[in-house]
């Protein structure tokens, strides 16, 4: 009896159920401070909308249009607002100002191990900026110079006989294969001789696949976690790349450290050296490890996109590859970063690559401090996770006229306005620990590329067009051809 009256009411219960759950999901939101944010319906409820944009490589176009149809402070999940506002973006970022990176950048490491990057704890990241800034400095950088300029040199050398045999280069191919071992050089003592090799080997792949990797990661991490467990053969990839980017540090670090115990006085030092033997204030293996990978990614991709998008958008405009070839015909003979820095149109030119195409485009979590905030007008509860993304702050028609023109000469006289919403390195105490060596990599480049290939064009042979230019948008930007392909002349 008991049991029939439930089969034949269990439609009726099954529904009030469910009206009962929206009722509890409605009376939560309409408490929600963040219910007056503005923002898609859909945001109220859940993020998966962002998160699908993350993972196809679109969030920040998705941000960005939701920004012009809602303000500067849009919802974009439960419990995440996205901050396009350039005073709130400074706030967020400033330092001593509480708001600590969320606990999804931990979710851009394979393992649990921390690294200066993907930290929350400020006391960890205060650590090892303070090892790991004094290489990093401007003033050390000029005893790196020669090796990093060996490097572009022979650069151009590779793009040369490149264009000698195909009839056009690679540009993005070989900018990459430059940083990577630039930075494999100044972090290990070894080159990783990308270049000499000349074409994508299994390490190279597993780097491109870094950028995909974070924001999957980051936007599903149970399907991650289910993949390890389930026949899953393209996120098994992915987490396999993984493993093998942080076996490639580890086998680095284990070559100089045998190197360094051989012959402590007779090593090439590196950006790490001085970590191995600083007793109580050095890093044990683990955390060297965790920060060298972190340098391998960032050190490779990043500095290898923005020159480029630099090369390819100079090219497109006559005008102003004309006016930049000019300025560097007026440098020596034999130059160097010294004289590179005085050049005013050039550091025009490599700033408004750094604005229209950021290395790193995407959100930067933020939790707001216990005390909550208020943003732009809007009141943000404590504990709620507050995003900021460069590809909103440096494309404010509020602030860059035409923003979606390549204009170096905007940044002849920028305004106030101008300068508080460029933040292609980050800003606050968690910047980028390595854009000093990233401004002289790009000043360097940037300047014998040009001096070697002045009548440089970008190329049509090969299918090449200006759709495999269109910026993909991961955690890194790429274009979607994954290739420039210019006539170097």
């Amino acid at each position: 009896m008991e049991s029939s009256f439930v089969v034949s009411h269990a439609p009726g219960l099954i529904l009030s159920i469910f009206i009962f759950y929206i009722l509890i999901i409605v009376y939560h939101e309409r408490r929600n401070p963040l219910s007056a944010v503005p923002g898609p319906f859909l945001s109220k409820w859940t993020d998966i909308v962002v998160r699908y944009h993350s993972v196809i490589g679109n969030r920040p176009r998705y941000v960005q249009l939701l920004h012009h149809q809602y303000g500067p402070i849009v919802r974009v999940g439960p419990n995440e607002v996205d901050v396009g506002e350039i005073a709130a973006a400074r706030e967020i970022h400033r330092i001593g100002s509480n708001y600590l990176k969320s606990p999804r950048y931990r979710l851009l490491k394979h393992d649990k191990t921390e690294s200066i990057f993907s930290t929350i704890n400020p006391k960890f990241h205060s650590r090892h900026r303070r090892l790991l800034s004094a290489p990093l400095s401007d003033a050390n950088l000029l005893s790196l110079e020669p090796s990093i300029e060996a490097r572009v040199r022979f650069t151009m050398q590779r793009m040369r006989e490149e264009m000698a045999d195909r009839g056009v280069a690679d540009v993005r191919k070989w900018f990459f294969f430059m940083s990577t071992d630039v930075i494999g050089e100044l972090t290990f003592g070894e080159s990783f001789q990308m270049l000499e090799l000349g074409k994508k080997n299994q390490y190279i792949e597993d780097l491109e696949l870094a950028g995909l990797l974070a924001g999957i990661r980051a936007s599903f991490p149970a399907v991650i976690t289910l993949a390890t467990f389930l026949p899953l053969p393209f996120i098994r990839e992915v987490n396999d790349s993984r493993t093998r980017t942080e076996g490639y540090a580890n086998e680095s670090i284990g070559r100089y450290k045998k190197l360094l115990a051989a012959n402590p006085n007779n090593v090439k030092p590196t950006l790490f050296t001085k970590l191995y033997n600083a007793g109580e204030e050095g890093l044990p293996d683990s955390e060297i490890l965790g920060d060298a990978d972190d340098f391998i990614l960032a050190g490779s991709d990043t500095t290898s996109i923005t020159l480029t998008y630099l090369v390819w958008a100079v090219c497109k405009a006559p005008a102003i590859r004309q006016a930049l070839v000019a300025e560097l015909a007026g440098l020596p003979g034999q130059f160097g970063d010294k004289e590179l820095r005085e050049l005013p149109y050039m550091n025009q030119v490599i700033d408004e690559a750094l604005r229209l195409y950021p290395a790193v485009p995407c959100d930067l979590p933020r939790v707001v401090p216990p005390q909550g905030a208020t943003l732009g007008g809007h009141w943000i509860p404590g504990g709620s996770t507050v995003t900021t993304q460069l590809w909103s702050l440096h494309r404010d028609p509020d602030v860059f006229a035409q923003p979606e023109r390549f204009d170096p000469s905007r940044w002849a006289s920028p305004t106030k306005g101008m300068k508080d919403a460029y933040m292609p390195f980050g800003a606050g105490s968690r910047n980028c620990i390595g854009m000093h060596l990233a401004r002289m990599e790009l000043r360097l480049a940037t300047a014998h590329f040009f001096r070697q290939f002045p009548d440089s064009q970008v190329s049509t042979k090969e299918g090449m067009s200006d759709a495999d230019m269109k910026e993909v948008l991961y955690f890194l930007l790429s274009p979607r051809g994954k290739r420039c392909l210019m006539e170097v002349r």
